[in-house]
Protein backbone atom coordinates (compact mmCIF):
# COMPACT_ATOMS: atom_id res chain seq x y z
CA UNK A 1 0.00 0.00 0.00
CA UNK A 2 2.80 2.35 0.24
CA UNK A 3 4.12 2.61 -2.80
CA UNK A 4 0.90 3.49 -4.01
CA UNK A 5 0.23 5.85 -1.22
CA UNK A 6 3.56 7.49 -1.73
CA UNK A 7 3.74 8.93 -5.37
CA UNK A 8 0.28 10.39 -4.56
CA UNK A 9 1.25 12.16 -1.77
CA UNK A 10 4.56 13.45 -3.05
CA UNK A 11 3.49 14.33 -6.35
CA UNK A 12 0.46 16.39 -4.78
CA UNK A 13 3.27 18.28 -2.48
CA UNK A 14 5.21 19.01 -5.01
CA UNK A 15 2.48 20.36 -7.40
CA UNK A 16 0.93 22.34 -4.56
CA UNK A 17 4.49 23.46 -3.78
CA UNK A 18 4.88 24.64 -7.71
CA UNK A 19 0.94 25.90 -7.39
CA UNK A 20 1.29 28.21 -4.43
CA UNK A 21 4.24 29.79 -5.97
CA UNK A 22 2.56 30.25 -9.89
CA UNK A 23 -0.22 31.33 -8.09
CA UNK A 24 0.75 34.00 -5.77
CA UNK A 25 3.03 34.86 -9.20
CA UNK A 26 -0.34 35.52 -10.72
CA UNK A 27 -2.39 36.80 -8.47
CA UNK A 28 -0.70 39.82 -7.98
CA UNK A 29 -0.13 39.78 -12.17
CA UNK A 30 -3.56 40.21 -11.90
CA UNK A 31 -3.85 43.08 -9.36
CA UNK A 32 -0.75 44.33 -11.43
CA UNK A 33 -3.09 44.11 -15.13
CA UNK A 34 -6.13 45.70 -13.25
CA UNK A 35 -4.24 48.92 -12.60
CA UNK A 36 -2.41 49.39 -15.59
CA UNK A 37 -4.93 48.00 -18.43
CA UNK A 38 -7.90 48.46 -16.45
CA UNK A 39 -11.45 46.85 -15.35
CA UNK A 40 -12.42 47.15 -18.86
CA UNK A 41 -8.95 45.69 -20.27
CA UNK A 42 -9.17 42.82 -17.99
CA UNK A 43 -12.46 42.20 -19.68
CA UNK A 44 -11.37 42.85 -23.21
CA UNK A 45 -8.11 40.71 -22.74
CA UNK A 46 -10.75 37.84 -20.55
CA UNK A 47 -12.96 37.24 -23.52
CA UNK A 48 -10.54 35.59 -25.82
CA UNK A 49 -10.28 32.52 -23.34
CA UNK A 50 -13.36 30.98 -24.18
CA UNK A 51 -11.82 30.63 -27.70
CA UNK A 52 -8.71 29.81 -26.55
CA UNK A 53 -10.31 26.85 -24.47
CA UNK A 54 -11.48 25.86 -27.58
CA UNK A 55 -8.37 25.33 -29.02
CA UNK A 56 -6.73 23.91 -26.12
CA UNK A 57 -9.73 21.05 -26.18
CA UNK A 58 -9.63 20.51 -29.64
CA UNK A 59 -5.75 20.33 -29.73
CA UNK A 60 -4.34 18.86 -26.52
CA UNK A 61 -6.90 17.78 -23.84
CA UNK A 62 -8.44 14.41 -25.11
CA UNK A 63 -4.72 13.52 -26.00
CA UNK A 64 -2.60 14.38 -22.38
CA UNK A 65 -5.57 12.48 -20.19
CA UNK A 66 -5.05 9.68 -22.93
CA UNK A 67 -0.80 10.04 -22.95
CA UNK A 68 -1.29 9.70 -19.25
CA UNK A 69 -3.57 7.11 -18.88
CA UNK A 70 -1.51 4.89 -21.51
CA UNK A 71 1.47 5.58 -19.32
CA UNK A 72 0.18 5.05 -16.31
CA UNK A 73 -1.38 1.52 -17.32
CA UNK A 74 1.72 0.38 -18.73
CA UNK A 75 3.98 1.44 -16.16
CA UNK A 76 1.30 -0.81 -13.49
CA UNK A 77 1.52 -3.67 -16.00
CA UNK A 78 5.88 -2.97 -15.40
CA UNK A 79 5.96 -2.57 -19.43
CA UNK A 80 8.41 1.14 -18.44
CA UNK A 81 10.16 1.40 -21.53
CA UNK A 82 6.32 1.61 -24.12
CA UNK A 83 6.17 5.04 -22.35
CA UNK A 84 8.68 7.35 -24.20
CA UNK A 85 6.55 5.77 -27.58
CA UNK A 86 3.33 6.69 -26.16
CA UNK A 87 4.61 10.35 -25.67
CA UNK A 88 5.57 10.61 -29.59
CA UNK A 89 2.24 9.10 -30.62
CA UNK A 90 0.00 11.62 -28.65
CA UNK A 91 2.74 14.73 -29.95
CA UNK A 92 2.19 13.80 -33.81
CA UNK A 93 -1.76 13.66 -32.71
CA UNK A 94 -1.99 17.18 -30.76
CA UNK A 95 1.02 18.99 -33.08
CA UNK A 96 -1.09 18.07 -36.31
CA UNK A 97 -4.18 19.35 -34.96
CA UNK A 98 -2.59 22.49 -33.45
CA UNK A 99 -0.83 23.78 -36.65
CA UNK A 100 -4.58 23.62 -38.53
CA UNK A 101 -6.19 25.30 -35.28
CA UNK A 102 -3.42 28.05 -36.02
CA UNK A 103 -4.36 28.97 -39.58
CA UNK A 104 -8.04 28.57 -38.56
CA UNK A 105 -8.01 31.04 -36.05
CA UNK A 106 -5.46 33.25 -37.51
CA UNK A 107 -7.36 33.58 -40.96
CA UNK A 108 -10.43 34.25 -39.31
CA UNK A 109 -9.65 36.65 -36.21
CA UNK A 110 -12.00 38.91 -37.56
CA UNK A 111 -14.80 36.80 -37.84
CA UNK A 112 -14.54 35.35 -33.98
CA UNK A 113 -13.90 38.45 -32.84
CA UNK A 114 -16.96 40.37 -34.50
CA UNK A 115 -19.75 37.80 -34.88
CA UNK A 116 -18.74 35.74 -31.80
CA UNK A 117 -17.26 38.14 -29.37
CA UNK A 118 -19.09 40.59 -30.52
CA UNK A 119 -16.14 42.74 -29.57
CA UNK A 120 -14.42 43.98 -32.59
CA UNK A 121 -10.83 44.89 -30.41
CA UNK A 122 -10.67 40.76 -29.50
CA UNK A 123 -9.71 40.59 -33.34
CA UNK A 124 -5.68 41.28 -32.62
CA UNK A 125 -5.90 39.37 -29.94
CA UNK A 126 -6.78 36.58 -31.19
CA UNK A 127 -4.31 36.30 -34.00
CA UNK A 128 -1.84 36.77 -31.32
CA UNK A 129 -3.13 33.68 -28.74
CA UNK A 130 -3.27 31.42 -31.81
CA UNK A 131 0.87 31.09 -31.76
CA UNK A 132 0.20 29.73 -28.18
CA UNK A 133 -1.84 26.87 -29.66
CA UNK A 134 1.60 24.37 -30.49
CA UNK A 135 3.51 25.65 -27.50
CA UNK A 136 0.74 24.71 -25.35
CA UNK A 137 0.23 21.34 -27.36
CA UNK A 138 3.40 20.59 -26.85
CA UNK A 139 4.05 21.51 -22.63
CA UNK A 140 0.91 19.83 -22.09
CA UNK A 141 1.63 16.45 -24.03
CA UNK A 142 4.99 16.67 -21.71
CA UNK A 143 2.64 16.84 -18.99
CA UNK A 144 0.64 14.06 -19.26
CA UNK A 145 3.89 11.90 -19.42
CA UNK A 146 5.07 12.75 -16.70
CA UNK A 147 1.77 12.80 -15.03
CA UNK A 148 1.05 9.26 -16.11
CA UNK A 149 4.82 8.38 -14.89
CA UNK A 150 4.00 10.39 -11.35
CA UNK A 151 6.92 12.46 -11.78
CA UNK A 152 5.14 15.29 -11.06
CA UNK A 153 8.38 17.90 -10.92
CA UNK A 154 8.91 18.58 -15.02
CA UNK A 155 5.36 19.54 -15.28
CA UNK A 156 5.17 21.68 -12.20
CA UNK A 157 8.82 23.05 -12.58
CA UNK A 158 7.63 23.95 -15.98
CA UNK A 159 4.06 25.63 -14.89
CA UNK A 160 6.39 28.09 -12.40
CA UNK A 161 8.87 29.01 -15.72
CA UNK A 162 5.93 29.51 -17.87
CA UNK A 163 4.25 32.00 -15.17
CA UNK A 164 7.65 33.66 -14.56
CA UNK A 165 8.61 34.04 -18.19
CA UNK A 166 5.04 35.78 -18.77
CA UNK A 167 4.65 38.35 -15.72
CA UNK A 168 8.35 39.25 -16.48
CA UNK A 169 7.80 39.66 -20.51
CA UNK A 170 4.86 42.39 -19.67
CA UNK A 171 6.66 43.95 -17.05
CA UNK A 172 9.33 44.70 -19.53
CA UNK A 173 6.26 45.48 -22.08
CA UNK A 174 5.41 47.98 -19.48
CA UNK A 175 8.30 49.47 -18.88
CA UNK A 176 9.27 50.20 -22.64
CA UNK A 177 5.75 51.81 -23.03
CA UNK A 178 5.75 54.41 -20.38
CA UNK A 179 9.66 55.48 -21.56
CA UNK A 180 8.02 55.80 -24.78
CA UNK A 181 4.63 57.13 -23.13
CA UNK A 182 2.27 54.96 -24.49
CA UNK A 183 0.16 53.26 -22.12
CA UNK A 184 -0.41 48.90 -21.38
CA UNK A 185 -3.34 47.15 -23.47
CA UNK A 186 -4.77 43.82 -23.21
CA UNK A 187 -2.03 43.08 -26.61
CA UNK A 188 0.63 42.90 -24.15
CA UNK A 189 -0.98 40.09 -22.04
CA UNK A 190 -1.24 37.99 -24.82
CA UNK A 191 1.93 38.70 -26.03
CA UNK A 192 3.15 37.57 -22.16
CA UNK A 193 0.68 34.40 -22.75
CA UNK A 194 2.90 33.50 -25.80
CA UNK A 195 5.84 34.12 -24.70
CA UNK A 196 5.30 32.15 -21.43
CA UNK A 197 3.56 28.77 -23.31
CA UNK A 198 6.75 29.17 -25.61
CA UNK A 199 9.43 29.02 -22.11
CA UNK A 200 7.35 25.91 -20.64
CA UNK A 201 7.72 23.97 -23.66
CA UNK A 202 11.38 24.59 -24.26
CA UNK A 203 11.14 23.32 -20.46
CA UNK A 204 9.67 20.21 -20.99
CA UNK A 205 11.41 19.84 -24.25
CA UNK A 206 14.61 19.70 -22.41
CA UNK A 207 13.75 17.39 -19.72
CA UNK A 208 12.24 14.90 -22.20
CA UNK A 209 16.34 15.33 -23.89
CA UNK A 210 17.76 15.23 -20.79
CA UNK A 211 16.52 11.60 -19.81
CA UNK A 212 17.02 10.36 -23.23
CA UNK A 213 20.76 11.32 -23.07
CA UNK A 214 20.66 9.92 -19.34
CA UNK A 215 19.98 6.37 -21.44
CA UNK A 216 16.36 6.02 -19.55
CA UNK A 217 14.87 5.69 -23.04
CA UNK A 218 14.87 2.34 -24.68
CA UNK A 219 14.33 1.39 -28.01
CA UNK A 220 11.42 -0.66 -28.60
CA UNK A 221 11.53 -2.42 -32.28
CA UNK A 222 8.65 -4.55 -31.49
CA UNK A 223 6.24 -1.44 -30.02
CA UNK A 224 2.93 -1.68 -32.04
CA UNK A 225 3.21 1.50 -33.25
CA UNK A 226 -0.56 1.93 -35.31
CA UNK A 227 -2.60 -0.02 -32.56
CA UNK A 228 -1.60 1.88 -29.43
CA UNK A 229 -2.11 5.33 -31.72
CA UNK A 230 -5.87 3.36 -32.48
CA UNK A 231 -6.31 2.73 -29.12
CA UNK A 232 -5.17 6.60 -27.84
CA UNK A 233 -7.37 8.17 -30.56
CA UNK A 234 -10.13 6.41 -29.73
CA UNK A 235 -9.11 7.73 -25.67
CA UNK A 236 -9.07 10.93 -26.90
CA UNK A 237 -11.33 11.72 -29.67
CA UNK A 238 -14.37 11.36 -26.59
CA UNK A 239 -12.40 14.04 -24.23
CA UNK A 240 -11.89 16.43 -27.18
CA UNK A 241 -15.38 16.34 -28.38
CA UNK A 242 -16.24 16.79 -24.68
CA UNK A 243 -14.14 19.27 -23.78
CA UNK A 244 -15.06 21.32 -27.03
CA UNK A 245 -18.49 21.16 -26.52
CA UNK A 246 -17.78 22.48 -23.10
CA UNK A 247 -15.82 25.30 -24.21
CA UNK A 248 -18.54 26.09 -27.27
CA UNK A 249 -20.86 26.53 -24.56
CA UNK A 250 -18.12 28.09 -22.13
CA UNK A 251 -17.44 31.05 -25.16
CA UNK A 252 -21.56 31.69 -25.77
CA UNK A 253 -21.69 31.54 -21.93
CA UNK A 254 -18.79 34.82 -22.27
CA UNK A 255 -20.53 36.33 -25.11
CA UNK A 256 -23.90 36.35 -23.59
CA UNK A 257 -23.15 37.73 -20.39
CA UNK A 258 -21.86 41.22 -21.46
CA UNK A 259 -25.03 41.53 -23.87
CA UNK A 260 -27.49 40.84 -20.91
CA UNK A 261 -25.75 42.80 -18.37
CA UNK A 262 -26.68 45.53 -21.63
CA UNK A 263 -30.27 43.97 -21.39
CA UNK A 264 -30.35 44.81 -17.81
CA UNK A 265 -28.92 48.83 -18.52
CA UNK A 266 -25.34 48.49 -18.51
CA UNK A 267 -23.38 50.44 -21.21
CA UNK A 268 -20.86 48.30 -23.51
CA UNK A 269 -17.59 49.59 -21.55
CA UNK A 270 -19.58 49.21 -17.81
CA UNK A 271 -20.85 45.62 -19.05
CA UNK A 272 -16.98 44.61 -19.64
CA UNK A 273 -16.22 46.26 -16.81
CA UNK A 274 -18.44 44.27 -14.56
CA UNK A 275 -17.49 40.85 -16.40
CA UNK A 276 -13.57 41.61 -16.23
CA UNK A 277 -14.38 42.54 -12.06
CA UNK A 278 -16.00 39.09 -12.06
CA UNK A 279 -13.59 37.11 -13.88
CA UNK A 280 -9.88 38.68 -13.72
CA UNK A 281 -10.38 40.03 -9.76
CA UNK A 282 -13.04 38.28 -7.53
CA UNK A 283 -12.55 34.50 -9.25
CA UNK A 284 -8.79 35.11 -8.80
CA UNK A 285 -9.57 34.88 -4.47
CA UNK A 286 -12.30 32.06 -4.92
CA UNK A 287 -9.97 30.26 -7.04
CA UNK A 288 -6.47 30.74 -5.26
CA UNK A 289 -6.98 27.62 -2.33
CA UNK A 290 -7.65 25.08 -5.22
CA UNK A 291 -4.10 24.94 -6.52
CA UNK A 292 -3.89 22.47 -3.35
CA UNK A 293 -7.36 20.37 -4.87
CA UNK A 294 -5.97 21.10 -8.56
CA UNK A 295 -2.42 19.47 -7.49
CA UNK A 296 -4.94 16.34 -5.97
CA UNK A 297 -6.92 16.00 -8.84
CA UNK A 298 -3.92 15.75 -11.60
CA UNK A 299 -2.43 12.90 -9.47
CA UNK A 300 -5.40 11.15 -8.79
CA UNK A 301 -5.98 10.59 -12.45
CA UNK A 302 -2.55 8.54 -13.30
CA UNK A 303 -3.04 7.02 -9.40
CA UNK A 304 -6.61 5.63 -9.62
CA UNK A 305 -6.10 4.39 -13.65
CA UNK A 306 -2.79 2.64 -11.94
CA UNK A 307 -4.92 0.82 -9.38
CA UNK A 308 -7.59 0.25 -12.21
CA UNK A 309 -5.38 -1.66 -14.46
CA UNK A 310 -4.21 -3.68 -11.34
CA UNK A 311 -7.23 -4.09 -10.17
CA UNK A 312 -7.22 -2.91 -6.82
CA UNK A 313 -10.73 -1.70 -6.03
CA UNK A 314 -10.28 -1.03 -2.55
CA UNK A 315 -7.85 0.80 -3.44
CA UNK A 316 -9.99 3.52 -5.56
CA UNK A 317 -12.43 3.38 -2.80
CA UNK A 318 -10.33 4.66 -0.16
CA UNK A 319 -8.53 7.68 -2.41
CA UNK A 320 -12.31 8.33 -3.34
CA UNK A 321 -13.42 8.67 0.16
CA UNK A 322 -9.85 10.96 1.63
CA UNK A 323 -10.47 13.04 -1.39
CA UNK A 324 -13.57 13.97 0.02
CA UNK A 325 -13.11 14.33 3.45
CA UNK A 326 -10.05 16.62 2.19
CA UNK A 327 -11.85 18.58 -0.43
CA UNK A 328 -15.11 19.70 2.03
CA UNK A 329 -13.55 20.83 5.18
CA UNK A 330 -11.29 23.00 3.04
CA UNK A 331 -13.83 24.52 0.95
CA UNK A 332 -16.18 24.98 4.25
CA UNK A 333 -13.17 26.71 5.78
CA UNK A 334 -12.68 28.84 2.52
CA UNK A 335 -16.08 30.23 2.58
CA UNK A 336 -16.30 30.84 6.18
CA UNK A 337 -12.74 32.99 5.63
CA UNK A 338 -13.97 35.01 2.01
CA UNK A 339 -17.48 35.61 3.99
CA UNK A 340 -15.84 37.66 6.15
CA UNK A 341 -12.96 39.16 4.49
CA UNK A 342 -14.68 39.56 0.87
CA UNK A 343 -14.85 43.23 1.21
CA UNK A 344 -11.77 44.17 2.63
CA UNK A 345 -9.71 41.90 -0.09
CA UNK A 346 -11.34 43.54 -2.43
CA UNK A 347 -10.97 47.15 -1.60
CA UNK A 348 -6.80 46.35 -0.21
CA UNK A 349 -5.66 44.17 -3.50
CA UNK A 350 -7.78 46.11 -5.95
CA UNK A 351 -9.33 49.40 -5.18
CA UNK A 352 -12.90 47.56 -6.05
CA UNK A 353 -16.33 47.52 -3.48
CA UNK A 354 -17.29 45.58 -6.54
CA UNK A 355 -15.05 42.68 -6.30
CA UNK A 356 -15.21 42.34 -2.78
CA UNK A 357 -19.02 42.54 -3.07
CA UNK A 358 -18.67 39.18 -5.62
CA UNK A 359 -15.68 37.29 -3.51
CA UNK A 360 -18.61 37.29 -0.33
CA UNK A 361 -21.23 36.18 -3.08
CA UNK A 362 -19.10 33.45 -4.56
CA UNK A 363 -17.67 32.35 -1.60
CA UNK A 364 -20.70 29.98 -0.87
CA UNK A 365 -18.92 27.98 -4.16
CA UNK A 366 -16.07 26.60 -2.65
CA UNK A 367 -16.76 23.44 -0.74
CA UNK A 368 -18.38 22.32 -4.46
CA UNK A 369 -15.61 24.33 -6.36
CA UNK A 370 -13.19 22.43 -4.98
CA UNK A 371 -14.78 19.20 -4.71
CA UNK A 372 -16.16 19.18 -8.26
CA UNK A 373 -12.64 19.56 -9.75
CA UNK A 374 -11.30 16.08 -7.92
CA UNK A 375 -14.03 14.14 -8.81
CA UNK A 376 -14.22 14.67 -12.33
CA UNK A 377 -10.59 14.12 -12.07
CA UNK A 378 -11.70 10.64 -10.30
CA UNK A 379 -14.00 9.69 -13.29
CA UNK A 380 -11.80 10.55 -16.04
CA UNK A 381 -9.21 8.36 -14.57
CA UNK A 382 -11.60 5.21 -14.25
CA UNK A 383 -12.26 5.59 -17.79
CA UNK A 384 -16.05 7.50 -17.42
CA UNK A 385 -15.60 10.21 -19.25
CA UNK A 386 -19.06 10.87 -20.56
CA UNK A 387 -20.64 10.90 -16.85
CA UNK A 388 -17.82 13.74 -16.52
CA UNK A 389 -18.82 15.30 -20.01
CA UNK A 390 -22.98 15.43 -19.32
CA UNK A 391 -22.88 16.52 -15.64
CA UNK A 392 -20.64 19.21 -16.57
CA UNK A 393 -22.45 20.15 -19.48
CA UNK A 394 -25.95 20.10 -17.06
CA UNK A 395 -24.33 22.57 -15.01
CA UNK A 396 -22.89 25.19 -17.82
CA UNK A 397 -26.86 24.79 -19.29
CA UNK A 398 -27.54 26.06 -15.69
CA UNK A 399 -25.53 28.89 -16.16
CA UNK A 400 -26.54 29.81 -19.23
CA UNK A 401 -30.52 29.24 -18.16
CA UNK A 402 -29.52 32.40 -15.46
CA UNK A 403 -27.78 34.52 -17.66
CA UNK A 404 -30.88 34.51 -20.35
CA UNK A 405 -33.48 34.66 -17.59
CA UNK A 406 -32.14 36.17 -14.58
CA UNK A 407 -29.23 38.80 -15.40
CA UNK A 408 -31.50 41.17 -17.64
CA UNK A 409 -33.57 41.03 -14.27
CA UNK A 410 -31.47 40.99 -11.69
CA UNK A 411 -27.71 42.04 -13.15
CA UNK A 412 -25.05 40.12 -12.24
CA UNK A 413 -26.76 39.27 -9.13
CA UNK A 414 -28.23 36.73 -11.21
CA UNK A 415 -25.46 35.09 -12.99
CA UNK A 416 -23.84 34.51 -9.64
CA UNK A 417 -26.62 32.57 -8.44
CA UNK A 418 -26.08 30.54 -11.23
CA UNK A 419 -23.06 29.89 -10.21
CA UNK A 420 -23.84 28.71 -7.15
CA UNK A 421 -26.59 26.28 -8.30
CA UNK A 422 -24.14 24.94 -10.98
CA UNK A 423 -21.77 24.04 -8.82
CA UNK A 424 -23.92 22.55 -6.01
CA UNK A 425 -25.94 20.37 -8.70
CA UNK A 426 -22.67 18.85 -10.78
CA UNK A 427 -21.31 18.32 -7.34
CA UNK A 428 -24.42 15.71 -6.51
CA UNK A 429 -24.38 14.52 -10.03
CA UNK A 430 -20.49 13.32 -9.65
CA UNK A 431 -21.13 11.58 -6.28
CA UNK A 432 -24.10 9.86 -7.58
CA UNK A 433 -21.78 9.14 -10.92
CA UNK A 434 -19.17 7.25 -8.53
CA UNK A 435 -21.92 5.96 -6.30
CA UNK A 436 -23.08 3.84 -9.07
CA UNK A 437 -20.23 2.51 -9.90
CA UNK A 438 -19.89 1.24 -6.31
CA UNK A 439 -17.20 3.18 -5.66
CA UNK A 440 -18.64 5.06 -2.99
CA UNK A 441 -20.41 3.60 -0.22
Amino acid sequence: MKKQKHPLIAGTLILTLTGLASRFIGFFYKIFLSRTIGAEGIGIYQMIFPIYGVCYAFTTAGVEIAISRFVSGEMARGKKERARSILWIGLAMSLSLSFLTVFLVYANADLLAIHILHEPRCANLLRIMSITVPFGACHSCISGYYYGLQKTAVPACAQLFEQLVRVAAVCIIYQVSLEEGRTLTPAAAVIGLVLGEFASMLFGLFAVSSESLRGHAKKTPDFPVRSFARRMFLEAAPVSANRVCMNLLGSAEAVLLPLTLQQYGLNTERALSVYGTLTGMAMAFIQFPSVLTNAVSVMLLSSVSESQAAGNQNQIARTIRKTISFCLPLGIACTVFFLFSGKYLGLFFFKSEMAGDFIITLAWICPFLYLNSTLHSILNGLGKTASGFINNLIGIMIRIFFILSCVPRFGIQGYLWGILANQLFVALLNLNALKEERKLP
